[in-house]
């Protein structure tokens, strides 16, 4: 079993809904869910013309492969209306893999530890709340040290303790 930590987020339609029936999909699909941040909101990220995103970061036990929750994340996110036309732009549901216990990955369409996480407020605000102490693979600090050293600007607000 490997300890997945996962960022849903969103920023159209009912973003409530859509992260609960995320959540849903993905344990059914993909394992159980252990742990689940509060859900924050945030300005976007790249692209800053467009509605603000609901974040939230669950830690999923699971026996997939990296590469096989991978695609069944991406299966989730079509059945629930993702489009991806515009990188950055908006959607309905967005499913990172941030990390994998300790797993260090770089294939053609899977970088893990997520190559972007220790730029992101959104991402490690919440992870910090479900897992400060645990150590990125690549940096080797502490997810609570990566975010006091993030140099991202953007607001993340707390809206709801949980979904």
């Amino acid at each position: 079993m490997n300890t997945a930590y996962l960022l849903i987020g969103g920023n159209l339609g009912n973003r409530f809904l859509y992260l609960n029936d995320a959540k849903k999909l993905i344990e059914e699909q993909c394992g159980q869910i252990t742990q689940q941040s509060s859900i924050y909101e945030t300005a976007a990220w790249g692209i800053t013309e467009q509605p603000n995103f609901l974040n939230q970061v669950l830690v999923l036990q699971t026996s997939l492969t990296p590469e096989i929750l991978l695609t069944t994340l991406l299966s989730i996110e079509e059945k629930m209306g993702r489009v991806r036309t515009v990188k950055l732009g908006p959607r309905t549901i967005d499913i990172d893999i941030l990390m994998i216990d300790d797993l260090i990955l770089k294939t053609e369409n899977l970088t893990i530890p997520h190559p972007a996480l220790t730029q992101r407020k959104f991402a490690l605000i919440p992870l910090n709340e479900v897992a400060a102490s645990i150590l990125h693979p690549v940096k080797k600090k502490s997810i609570y040290q990566l975010l006091i050293d993030c140099k991202d600007v953007l607001d993340v607000q707390k809206i709801s303790p949980d979904a």
